[in-house]
């Protein structure tokens, strides 16, 4: 664990070293939240109704500023560092070290991730709690969320993991991660609440893995009334979605590692 823990601790110092990186992230989650404010705030005016799909403008508003944040907290990029090191020939560096090259990126993002989540997601939940008056409850749903999150970085790091590797054979990968982007974020509720999805397709989309990387964390921190034996089963089902994308990541990625092609370094 030494090894990966050095990982972690190298990730975490290098974040330090990027302060504007995370100023901008700050102000361009500032900026998202002013326009989605204004977008459904005009919904809800159009609709004629304080509740649309079971969900106030309030309720509303804190889930997807929360999803904002996660969002921001949980982007790693690695799907562009994995495009960089196989352009560069960084690849073949990384591929003799000491450690499998997906623990390698897994555990070099976690440190991204930590910091992230501490400079981005706790200030924006705690300015979320004021303003709303301590609509979230403070209990054991925290340690559900926290849990929830955990797992929600693994889906996501596999998913990632391998869009990044479809780079072996494309060489560019601009096109496939701009795809991946927008079907992570509609399916996930990160742009409109599942709530507001149509019935059929409500009923698909839980059943997809994208749910389980924003929804479930957020309905596991600001559901007050969901039960202990659905927390545990949505935490299961995270926990079955880690399992096999991960064999699909590693299988995918051992296969083609086979048809490296370096084209610099």
């Amino acid at each position: 664990m030494k090894r990966y823990s050095a990982l972690v601790r190298v990730g975490l110092l290098i974040m330090l070293q990027l302060r504007m990186g995370t100023i901008v992230n700050f102000l361009g989650n500032i900026i998202y939240i002013i326009i989605i404010y204004n977008l459904w705030k005009s919904i809800f005016l159009s609709s004629g109704s304080d509740v649309v799909n079971g969900m106030t403008f309030a309720d509303t508003m804190v889930y997807l500023v929360l999803a904002s944040a996660l969002f921001y907290a949980m982007e790693g990029y690695l799907v562009w560092r994995t495009h960089h090191d196989i352009l560069s020939g960084q690849i073949i560096l990384d591929l003799i070290k000491p450690v499998g090259y997906m623990s390698y990126q897994y555990f070099s993002l976690i440190g991204d991730i930590i910091f992230n989540f501490v400079t981005t997601f706790i200030p924006t939940f705690i300015i979320v709690c004021f303003l709303s008056n301590f609509a979230i409850p403070l209990g054991l749903n925290l340690l559900f969320f926290l849990l929830s999150v955990v797992l929600a970085v693994g889906i996501h790091f596999c998913i990632d993991f391998f869009v990044g590797t479809i780079c072996l054979y494309t060489q560019s990968v601009w096109g496939v991660n701009i795809m991946k982007e927008v079907v992570v974020l509609l399916l996930s509720g990160a742009v409109i609440p599942i709530n507001f999805f149509p019935e059929p397709l409500k009923s698909i989309v839980m059943y997809l893995p994208f749910q389980a990387i924003y929804n479930a964390p957020l309905q596991q921190l600001i559901n007050a009334g969901l039960p202990a034996a659905e927390r545990l089963s949505m935490l299961a089902t995270q926990l079955l979605w880690v399992a096999v994308l991960f064999v699909l990541s590693r299988v995918f990625w051992r296969k083609s590692v086979k048809i490296i092609t370096v084209n610099g370094g």
